[in-house]
């Protein structure tokens, strides 16, 4: 019969297992019985219909039988990670599904270049059958995305703090100084013995289930970003660096109630100040560790901060430095008090012990007994401290960072600045006032008076506008028509230099510079300049956010951007600040502390910085500057000598010294230079060099002295000699070994 050509059943014909295009369909013939008769009649029923099935209300049953096998050949599937060639562990908790048999490290420990932390011991085969495998400790390894990156100071760094705090190195004691000079990489040594803590132990479990990291309000963004660097999405840090005190409480509130294997945000990161306002909070629970960046200010054991961090439910405390600790006895104390509680005693046995027989022995009028026994009691304070204690200088960094050339420049006073700076000597007669055999505010107050003096006249032109002590009648010296609304370079002397150096390196080169000076108010007078000379330029003092100082650092330091100069004030938090975007740094006033010298200087000089850098610390020649340099120069300035306010200018300066303070020396290139009585200058001119291995390090002695700008070796500083430069010590970090220019 004839087909239908019906796309459907085209279609129908096709799927059917004995249709063919070839055959034709033939109906079945079935024979029916009607009535005793038989016949014969064609019934047409197409194979690809169906037939219809009786509906009824029951449910129709799947086979539990096939059921059961599928299932049970999905369950007998081992889980496969769905990463491509994955191949390490399955992390402390494989889908709830506890380990059977013997503990891995979470890390392998013969990798090439495994930076292993702990070792097991080794066991003999009769002690292995003996063991029970669930109890056998396994190896601690350093991750090794942060292994990689390590140089190997970095790895010895890691080790001595982690043996630190889990109290291998000193029995019941699990605190360490980390007191590795600026630009070694302490955040990063810090934040892989964080990581590592956080999820091994030799016990196959976190040490630590949370840590918390203080640091002064400008580097907690810094902090952060330092996490995401080296660990990507790995963690979640805290960072606290702004919000309500209610906010701030219920974050913190959060952080504290965490517990277990794997909290959330195990890292807390947050400021001396903000812990100091929330300690209620943060002495609710225990922590398992704490860093404490910057940690000198801890030196004092009486303040606040001091005493809401030592309250603190933390066993395993770590304390960041990179100001030298030197020879104040008291800040020894305070500071390994702090990380390693008694391992100097009491305040009182610690004085009894060391602090009296030392400071006996250090005496001028000291017998020889008494000497000995000083320097034995210092030795043996220097080899308790030194356990907990690990230090390297930046000698370290001249294999991986290029040349950096450091001048101490000097500069002549303007006629203006030296008829000033006599005038108050004469008439404010701060050195008599000492003879009273008591250092009285107004001392103090001139010492800051003639910094300033020494920087621009500007500085101290509204006490002579109001005829202050030392001041009167001066206002006739300043120029007619004087206005502090321009910054008039030409009145400074270094202000001069200054203005030149900045012209020279814009002009002939494509480097940034940093200017830092400890007043806003010469800050002020940068502003001034650049705007005259249309200098780009960013600015980062005490007013500036702390989110808004992590963002104009960045920017400065992308290459395409166009700022030219970052303006810096030494005492906004400075510390820490990652400057390689610029290459030049001048340091326009000293400080009275020679370590907060070093911390500036170190901004730009550091991992990252591909160009060669050159420092310009700029002094008054003859003035207060140059005394403050000579006290930094033969290394009698302590750590904790007149920080700040100058407040501490007593405990540390005989009278005869502060004396000497109040004097200008006129008629000298360096005054400095005078009283090395040099033998390696003939009639000013450096006729030996110094000895080959002397760097930046050495005392000034040892540098390179220059009269005039044939011996220099920095072509903008040797432009702007004749501006009014009197001197010049220079001297190189290290031969260039990695072909920078």
């Amino acid at each position: 019969m004839r087909r239908s050509l019906a796309p459907s059943q085209v279609a129908k014909r096709k799927q059917g297992a004995d249709s063919s295009e070839d055959e034709d369909w033939h109906p079945e013939t079935v024979q029916k019985r009607r009535k005793g008769e038989a016949e014969i009649r064609e019934n047409y029923i197409s194979p690809f219909r169906k037939p219809l099935t009786q509906l009824t209300n029951r449910l129709v049953c799947l086979d539990g039988t096939k059921h059961e096998a599928f299932i049970r050949s999905i369950l007998s599937k081992p889980f496969k990670i769905p990463i491509p060639n994955y191949s390490g562990s399955l992390g402390i908790r494989a889908l709830g599904l506890k380990r059977a048999g013997v503990r891995k490290a979470l890390h392998d420990p013969f990798e090439e270049g495994a930076l292993v932390l702990y070792e097991p011991p080794a066991l003999g085969a009769h002690d292995l059958i003996k063991a029970e495998k669930e109890k056998l400790p396994v190896h601690v390894v350093v991750d090794p995305v942060l292994g990689k990156v390590l140089r190997p100071h970095q790895r010895e760094g890691v080790k001595f703090l982690w043996d630190c705090v889990t109290g291998r190195r000193i029995g019941d004691s699990f605190g360490c100084i980390m007191a590795d000079e600026m630009g070694l990489g302490k955040t990063l040594q810090c934040i892989a013995l964080m990581w590592t803590l956080l999820r091994q132990s030799p016990d196959a479990k976190p040490e630590i289930d949370k840590a918390i990291v203080v640091s002064p309000s400008s580097l907690v963004r810094n902090w952060s970003n330092e996490v995401g660097k080296w660990l990507g999405n790995r963690i979640q840090p805290l960072a606290i660096d702004g919000g309500s005190k209610e906010e701030i409480d219920r974050k913190l509130e959060n952080f504290m109630a965490q517990h277990g294997l794997r909290v959330p945000s195990p890292i807390l990161i947050i400021s001396y100040e903000t812990f100091r306002l929330h300690t209620n909070v943060l002495h609710k629970g225990k922590v398992g560790l704490v860093i404490c960046d910057e940690g000198h200010r801890l030196k004092n054991s009486d303040n606040q901060t001091y005493l809401a961090l030592n309250t603190m439910n933390a066993q395993r405390r770590v304390l960041i430095s990179g100001t030298p600790i030197q020879n104040d006895l008291l800040e020894y104390f305070s500071l390994v008090h702090f990380v390693n509680a008694g391992i100097l005693g009491t305040a009182q046995e610690f004085k009894k012990r060391f602090e009296v027989p030392i400071l006996k022995g250090r005496d001028a009028d000291a017998s020889d007994e008494d000497r000995q026994c000083g320097e034995e009691k210092l030795k043996e304070l220097i080899g308790i401290v030194n356990r907990c204690l690990i230090r390297r200088t930046s000698d370290i960094l001249s294999k991986y960072l290029p040349v950096k050339i450091e001048q101490v420049v000097f500069c002549r006073l303007t006629p203006l600045q030296t008829e000033l700076y006599k005038q108050f000597l004469k008439q404010a007669k701060p050195a008599e006032e000492l003879q009273k055999g008591k250092i009285s505010m107004s001392s103090l107050s001139s010492i800051t008076t003639l910094k300033k003096l020494c920087n621009h006249p500007a500085l101290v032109y509204d006490k002579c506008m109001e005829r202050e002590e030392g001041f009167e009648g001066a206002l006739e010296l300043f120029p007619t028509g004087y206005s502090t609304k321009a910054v008039e370079p030409q009145l400074s002397g270094k202000m001069l230099v200054l203005d030149y150096i900045l012209a020279m390196t814009r002009s002939t080169t494509s480097d940034k510079v940093v200017l830092v000076s400890n007043y806003t108010q010469t800050l002020d007078l940068f502003e001034k300049l650049c705007r005259s000379r249309r200098y780009l330029y960013v600015r980062l003092d005490g007013t500036m956010s702390i989110k808004k100082r992590a963002k104009i650092v960045e920017r400065f330091n992308c290459l395409s951007n166009p700022e030219f100069i970052f303006m810096l004030s030494s005492k906004a938090g400075g510390c820490g600040l990652n400057l390689i975007g610029a290459n030049r740094l001048v340091m326009f006033d000293p400080d009275w502390n020679p370590a907060n010298d070093e911390q500036a200087m170190a901004r730009v000089w550091r991992d990252g910085q591909k160009k060669t850098c050159y420092i310009y610390r700029l002094l008054s020649t003859g003035t207060i500057e140059e005394k403050i340099l000579q006290r930094q120069a033969h290394k009698k300035a302590l750590s904790s000598c007149v920080v700040d306010e100058e407040q501490d200018v007593e405990r540390h300066f005989s009278l005869e010294e502060l004396k000497e303070l109040f004097t200008l020396t006129e008629d000298t290139a360096s005054d400095t230079h005078n009283r090395f009585r040099c033998r390696r200058c003939v009639n000013g001119r450096q006729v030996r060099p110094p000895p080959e291995d002397s760097d930046c390090t050495s005392d000034l002695s040892q540098w390179h002295h220059c009269a005039d700008k044939r011996g220099l070796k920095d072509a903008v500083l040797q432009s702007s000699w004749d501006a009014a430069v009197s001197f010049v010590f220079h001297q190189r970090s290290h031969e260039d070994q990695r072909g920078v220019v």
